[in-house]
C-alpha cells in the first residue's frame, strides 16, 4: 500500500472544499484527482483551496481509471450518490459518501451491496460524531449513567434564504435533494440521535414548506420517535427560523440529563455528581464560536472531515469497517424517509 492514500474527489462545489482541506491535513492521505463536468468549477475549487496541480476529468470512469488514485470521495448532490459510487466499487476503489448515502434505503443498499462485492470499505460522512462533546455524551450513556434512558431530543433551527434555493439547480428539488431541512440539513442531528440512543422502531410526523417559494421539499419538519429501548425522542428540523440557531441534542434519563449547543455543553447534570462530570462541564463550559452553519452552510470547521477521513484512512490500512460505514449511513435515510411516509399518511409508521 502507498505511503499516501490517493483519493479522487467526485463533484467540485462547496463541499469539497471542505474534503479538500481535511484530506491535506492527514499525512497518510493527498488529494489525486478531481471529477467536474465543468472546467471552471475544478478551476475555482483548486484556486479556492490552493491545491496546486491535480488531474481533473470529466467522468468518474476516467479517474477511478488513473494511476494514484486508490479511493473516491463523492461530493455531489445527494440523489447523484449511486451512480458514481456503484463505478467506484465496481473498480475496485474504496468509497466515500458524503451525507446522506444516498435518497432511499433501496439507492443507499445499492451502494453497500456493491461495496460489499467488490471487497472495498464504504464510509458515510456524518461528522458530528467525531466531535469530543457528542464522544462525551456517547460514552456516557454506554456507561449507564443517565440510568433508564427516557428521552432523546435534538434540534436543528436553522435559516436558508431564497436565494440559497434558487442559486443551486438541484436545492430543494426531490429527485436531487431528496427531502428538505430534514434529508439535507438535519440529518446529522437524526444521525447523532440514533448513534446515541439505538435503533428507532416507529416514528411519526409532520412536514410543512412555510418560508421558501419554488422548491419541492419541506422547509419545517417535526417528529416523534419511539426506540428500540421503549425511549422516545423528538427532532425539530427547519430551514425557516430567522436568522438560525446552533444545532442542539439532549438525553435525559431518571439519573441524568444533559444538553448540548453545537458543541458546548449546557447541562451535564447526574446523581450522584462526580469528579468527572465536574470536569466535561469545565472543559466544554468555553463557547465554541461558530454558527455551524445555522445561518451560513460555509460556516462550518472541516475538523470534523479531518477526523473522519482519518479513520477512514486507517481503516483501509488496517482493513477493517470505518467507524460510520455504510450500514450506519443507511439508517438515518431510513428514518427520515419513514418520516417522510408519515407526513403524506398521517400515521405513525414502523421502520
Amino acid at each position: 500500500m502507498p505511503d499516501q492514500l490517493g483519493f479522487a474527489i467526485v463533484g467540485c462545489g462547496m463541499i469539497a472544499r471542505f474534503h479538500v482541506q481535511a484530506l491535506r491535513a492527514i499525512p497518510a492521505a493527498r488529494v489525486a484527482a478531481l471529477v467536474s463536468r465543468s472546467n471552471e468549477s475544478a478551476a475555482k475549487l483548486i484556486a479556492d483551496t490552493g491545491l496546486g496541480a491535480v488531474p481533473v476529468f470529466h467522468s468518474v470512469e476516467e479517474a477511478v481509471r488513473a494511476p494514484g488514485v486508490d479511493a473516491v470521495v463523492i461530493t455531489t448532490p445527494s440523489g447523484a450518490h449511486r451512480e458514481p459510487a456503484l463505478v467506484a466499487a465496481a473498480a475496485g476503489k474504496h468509497v466515500v459518501v458524503e451525507k446522506p448515502l444516498e435518497i432511499t434505503g433501496p439507492r443507499c443498499q445499492d451502494v453497500i451491496d456493491a461495496c460489499a462485492r467488490a471487497n472495498v470499505q464504504l464510509c458515510t460522512i456524518f461528522p458530528s460524531r467525531f466531535a469530543d462533546s457528542s464522544q462525551a455524551l456517547k460514552a456516557a450513556v454506554d456507561a449507564g449513567k443517565f440510568g433508564r434512558v427516557t428521552l432523546g431530543e435534538t434540534t436543528c433551527k436553522w435559516w436558508r434564504s431564497q436565494a440559497y434555493y434558487d442559486e443551486g439547480g438541484w436545492k430543494g428539488t426531490q429527485a436531487l435533494d431528496g427531502g428538505g431541512a430534514m434529508m439535507n440539513q438535519a440529518i446529522h442531528n437524526v444521525d447523532l440521535l440514533l448513534w446515541i440512543m439505538g435503533d428507532a422502531t416507529h416514528v411519526s410526523g409532520f412536514t410543512a414548506t412555510l418560508a421558501h417559494e419554488r422548491i419541492e421539499v419541506e422547509d419545517t419538519a417535526v417528529a416523534a420517535i419511539r426506540f428500540k429501548s421503549g425511549a422516545l425522542g423528538v427532532i425539530q428540523a427547519t430551514t425557516s427560523v430567522h436568522p438560525g440557531y446552533p444545532k442542539t441534542i439532549a438525553v435525559h434519563g431518571d439519573r441524568g440529563s444533559a444538553v448540548i449547543e453545537q458543541e458546548d455543553v449546557l447541562r451535564w447534570d447526574f446523581t450522584p455528581p462526580t469528579e468527572d462530570d465536574a470536569k466535561v462541564k469545565e472543559r466544554f463550559a468555553a463557547k465554541v464560536g461558530v454558527s455551524g452553519g445555522a445561518a451560513d452552510p460555509k460556516a462550518i470547521s472541516f475538523e470534523g472531515h479531518r477526523r473522519q477521513l482519518a479513520d477512514f484512512v486507517d481503516a483501509v490500512r488496517a482493513n477493517r469497517p470505518p467507524a460510520v460505514d455504510g450500514r450506519e449511513g443507511k439508517k438515518a435515510v431510513d428514518l427520515i424517509c419513514a418520516l417522510y411516509e408519515s407526513a403524506r399518511a398521517g400515521r405513525a409508521v414502523a421502520l
